[in-house]
């Protein structure tokens, strides 16, 4: 459960650009890129209630690298929005409650909350259709490789196995 002061103890979103050493320079590009259309900019002002968002990242991460900007633009200038930032891996009691699959640490993590930090929803390293789609031309280049390197993969298998047994 988060609580009012553990959200307080996170970083703003300034205080995390300040301390990000990895994919900065990306990141400010990225964030500089994102156009947000007002039409979801206003679903958010019309949410109408006090919302916090409760953000964990890391700055190495590829998701977090495409996520975390969009997520600022978003409510960034957005009065009724909170959002405070908190390091996966120097919160793992935080990051513990948010796991993918009940047994990732996948970032980012998005938790949004009412005020009464009451759990609203949560997002968890990207979106599923963005999932499904990676996972798709993962499966087509595997099955172009093995129709491309077949021989010498079981070559290499053989090989491998000779070695193993020293045989």
């Amino acid at each position: 459960m988060v609580t009012k002061e553990r959200f307080q103890k996170g970083m703003t979103f300034q205080q995390y650009l300040d301390q990000m050493t990895t994919n900065k320079e990306r990141f400010l590009q990225l964030l500089q890129e994102i156009k947000i259309r007002p039409e979801d900019r206003e679903a958010l002002k019309r949410f109408g209630k006090p919302l916090k968002v409760l953000v964990i990242t890391e700055d190495w991460c590829g998701d977090a690298l495409q996520n975390v900007p969009v997520m600022a633009k978003l409510v960034d200038g957005l009065p009724n929005v909170e959002m405070r930032v908190f390091l996966r891996d120097q919160n793992p009691d935080l990051m513990d409650q948010y796991l993918n699959q009940g047994i990732y640490r996948s970032i980012p993590v998005f938790a949004f909350f009412d005020e009464n930090m009451n759990e609203l929803s949560r997002f968890i390293e990207r979106p599923p259709v963005v999932t499904e789609l990676i996972e798709k031309k993962i499966r087509e280049l595997r099955q172009a490789l093995r129709q491309q390197h077949g021989e010498e993969w079981r070559q290499a298998t053989v090989d491998e196995i000779r070695t193993l047994l020293k045989a």
